[in-house]
C-alpha cells in the first residue's frame, strides 16, 4: 500500500529550498481542496438558514438539535458560536466558497503563486486553531455538539495537515528535508491523530449521552 499523502502527488520535489514562482498541486490535495470547500460552505450554508429561521420564529428547532448534546441551537445561542459580534458561519460561507475556486483551478492544472500559498497556509492555519478552540468550547464549556461544526472540523483538520504537508514538500515553507522526508513518510498520521484525539474527547466527555 502506498504512503504517499494527497498533498505529494504530482507536487515539486521535497529537495527544493524554497521556491518564488508558481507552485502546482497533485491531484489528490487539488480534490481534496474541492471537497472541503464545498462540505465546508453546505455546513456553513445551513447553519445560516438554520440561524436565520431561530431568529425569525423563535419555535423553530434546527434538524440538527437532537437531544441535550447533539444540539445546533445550544451551540448557536453562544457568545463562542458570534465571536466576532455575528455568527460565525459567515465566515465560513466566503472561506470555503474561495477553497472550492482554488481546488478548482488546480484541478485544471494551474499553478498558484508562493504567495497565495502562503497566504492559503495562513487561512488554514487560522482555521484550525479557531477549530481546535471551539472543540474545547463545545466539550467544556457549553456541553453540547453541533452535527454542522462536525462536519467543518472533519473538513478542517486534515486540510490543515495535508496542505501544510505540501508548502513543507515543496519548499513554499522552508524546512529541512529530513523534515519533509519524514512528513512525507507518515503522511497518514496527521488525520488518524487528531481525529482519535477528538473522539476520545467527544467520547470521554459525553459517553452514552450523544444517543
Amino acid at each position: 500500500m502506498s504512503s504517499t499523502p494527497p498533498a505529494s502527488r504530482g507536487s515539486a520535489p521535497a529537495s527544493r529550498p524554497g521556491v518564488h514562482g508558481p507552485v502546482p498541486a497533485g491531484h489528490a490535495l487539488s480534490v481534496l481542496l474541492v471537497v472541503s470547500g464545498a462540505l465546508g460552505t453546505l455546513a456553513s450554508a445551513m447553519l445560516t438558514y438554520d440561524r436565520i429561521e431561530t431568529l425569525a420564529n423563535p419555535a423553530f428547532v434546527p434538524a440538527c438539535s437532537l437531544n441535550s448534546v447533539v444540539s445546533c441551537t445550544d451551540v448557536m445561542d453562544t457568545w463562542q458560536g458570534n465571536l466576532l459580534g455575528f455568527p460565525n458561519m459567515l465566515l465560513g460561507i466566503p472561506a470555503f466558497a474561495v477553497l472550492l475556486g482554488l481546488g478548482l483551478a488546480l484541478l485544471t492544472g494551474a499553478a498558484l503563486p508562493r504567495r497565495l500559498w502562503l497566504g492559503l497556509q495562513a487561512g488554514v492555519t487560522a482555521g484550525f486553531v479557531f477549530v481546535l478552540w471551539l472543540i474545547s468550547q463545545c466539550l467544556y464549556v457549553i456541553g453540547a455538539l453541533c452535527p454542522w461544526c462536525l462536519l467543518v472540523w472533519a473538513v478542517v483538520l486534515p486540510l490543515f495537515w495535508y496542505v501544510t504537508l505540501h508548502c513543507v514538500r515543496t519548499g513554499v515553507l522552508p524546512a529541512p528535508a529530513g523534515l519533509a522526508r519524514t512528513l512525507t513518510a507518515n503522511s497518514w498520521a496527521g488525520p488518524v491523530v487528531l481525529y482519535g484525539t477528538v473522539l476520545v474527547l467527544v467520547l470521554t466527555r459525553f459517553g452514552d449521552r450523544l444517543i
